[in-house]
């Protein structure tokens, strides 16, 4: 790999700092978070939390940090969008493969982003549930600055997909400490 595909690759992943998560959008919430924020809290969170459940924490963050990548192509498509999860998933496999594709372990990256895809693995399932975990501690913020927006679907969402019982734990009290769910 030369210098100017790393600085090319280094340059693209700063367009995350700019794309806005669709979901805040879509619920007119102002200032909503970029892609880089969510992936930002959703990796630090996997290092606590990959750290006290004792999994392979390079792997958890490797994969924490791939997650959202493709979406400096595709942007943050949401499950409210117009295609379907496979569309979605192909979209997201291309434009992950062209953007990696001169990456040193470009490979070993691309597997990590399939084997999160396909939940196939226990540091995927966390890192599934503390994306969840992350988007509902947002719109516990986003409620609480905007207490006249309905942001009911993203505590839903969780709550459908967050089974780890030590996330769960965390979900729980989360729903406990706020009067709006």
């Amino acid at each position: 790999m030369n210098n100017t595909d790393l600085l090319d690759f280094f340059h693209n992943i700063g367009k995350l700092k700019a794309i806005k998560r669709t979901g805040w959008l879509m619920h007119s919430v102002e200032n909503p978070e970029s892609v880089a924020e969510h992936s930002y809290r959703t990796a630090v969170m996997a290092m606590v939390l990959g750290d006290h459940l004792k999994l392979n924490l390079l792997k958890l963050l490797k994969m924490s940090l791939i997650h959202d990548m493709a979406e400096i192509t595709i942007g943050d498509i949401t499950p409210r969008s117009e295609i379907t999860r496979e569309e979605k998933i192909e979209k997201e496999k291309q434009a992950l493969k062209q953007l990696i594709e001169n990456l040193p372990n470009a490979d070993h990256y691309f597997s990590l982003w399939i084997e999160y895809e396909n939940q196939a693995s226990p540091e995927a399932i966390l890192l599934k549930n503390i994306d969840k975990l992350e988007m509902l501690l947002q719109a516990v913020e986003y409620q609480q600055r905007y207490p006249h927006k309905n942001l009911q679907e993203f505590f839903s969402d969780a709550d459908h997909y967050i089974t780890i019982p030590e996330i769960r734990e965390l979900l729980e009290e989360i729903k406990a400490s706020i009067d709006y769910i």
